[in-house]
């Protein structure tokens, strides 16, 4: 899963833990991230975006290199398995539960904190962004930052 390893050291993370059979808090995410980073313009370059499934049954990294980049080329899509989520997902203040559901893909969808997570390029928390928050004000607020260091 995620450890802040040579490839990251000294870049900003945006973080969203969703999953790709998302009717509609996923795709708006990961669209509001894709304009994040075209408003960045060449600050870009200090920010990866990291969409971490919570759905590694049906979100293959096959699956994830295919739907990811239909957003933004830099966001990286990961999983892992059953576990490995689990445990990543304890190391912040989200949830997420498989809800049966017969109309869904394959019986079921996933109930989720909705939250975008932001990391410092040391790796330190240093905000997020509840979900319906404008893509402008994450841009605004992620410059600043940025700005501020």
């Amino acid at each position: 899963m995620v450890q802040q390893d040579e490839y990251f050291d000294g870049r900003w993370m945006l973080l969203f833990f969703g999953f790709i059979n998302c009717p509609d808090i996923c795709p708006t995410t990961l669209s509001e991230v894709a304009y994040v980073m075209d408003g960045l313009g060449e600050d870009a370059a200090e920010v990866q975006p990291l969409f971490i499934t919570i759905d590694p049954a049906r979100d293959t990294t096959t699956a994830l290199a295919e739907y990811v980049p239909l957003f933004d080329a830099n966001i990286i899509g990961l999983t892992g398995t059953p576990e490995q989520i689990a445990r990543t997902s304890e190391t912040f203040p989200i949830f997420f539960e498989r809800i049966e559901e017969a109309a869904a893909p394959v019986g079921y969808t996933m109930g989720h904190t909705s939250h975008l997570f932001l990391f410092d390029p040391e790796a330190g928390f240093a905000t997020s962004w509840p979900y319906g928050t404008p893509a402008e004000e994450i841009l605004t607020d992620l410059q600043n930052m940025m700005e501020a260091r």
